[in-house]
């Protein structure tokens, strides 16, 4: 049991960044079965579910993965609008890599899905964007601000 607890201690932000964007994964889809469900087209329900999957990604990345405390309005209007921007950064980054890739030649099929390589080489670049902009861009501070709310609570 040393070993399990040994490497969550060492790697606890990984595996929280994987086991949160599989559930932020599960959200998103499960968004865009209801909206579809209530009849509101693929391509509206495929807006709304990634909104709704963004929004529940900064909730768990924040408190969660990479565990920025700050609940000051400011703080928190910053975070959210440097993390919806890159996620826009990174989804430009998807939709502008996957044709490209498909023109390199990687437009292999895979499970019967044509492209699905080059959908597998850009969604892995996606993950490690985003969490690097999240780390070091977006909740760049939790550090510094975790220590500041430890020590307004201790002078409280």
């Amino acid at each position: 049991m040393g070993l399990v607890k040994d490497l969550m201690q060492t790697h606890r932000e990984a595996i929280a960044y994987v086991f949160f964007g599989g559930l932020t994964t599960l959200f998103t889809w499960g968004s865009y079965s209801l909206f579809t469900y209530l009849g509101w087209g693929m391509n509206p329900s495929n807006i709304l579910s990634w909104v709704c999957g963004v929004n529940f990604a900064f909730v768990v990345n924040k408190w969660y993965v990479f565990q920025s405390r700050s609940l000051k309005k400011g703080r928190i209007a910053k975070e959210y609008t440097s993390f919806i921007g890159s996620r826009i950064l990174t989804g430009v980054v998807a939709w502008v890599l996957f044709p490209i890739l498909l023109w390199m030649g990687l437009d292999f099929r895979f499970l019967s899905i044509d492209g699905f390589v080059a959908k597998i080489i850009v969604s892995i670049v996606e993950i490690v964007l985003n969490w690097v902009l999240s780390k070091y861009f977006v909740f760049k501070m939790r550090e510094e601000l975790n220590n500041e709310i430890r020590i307004g609570r201790r002078c409280a």
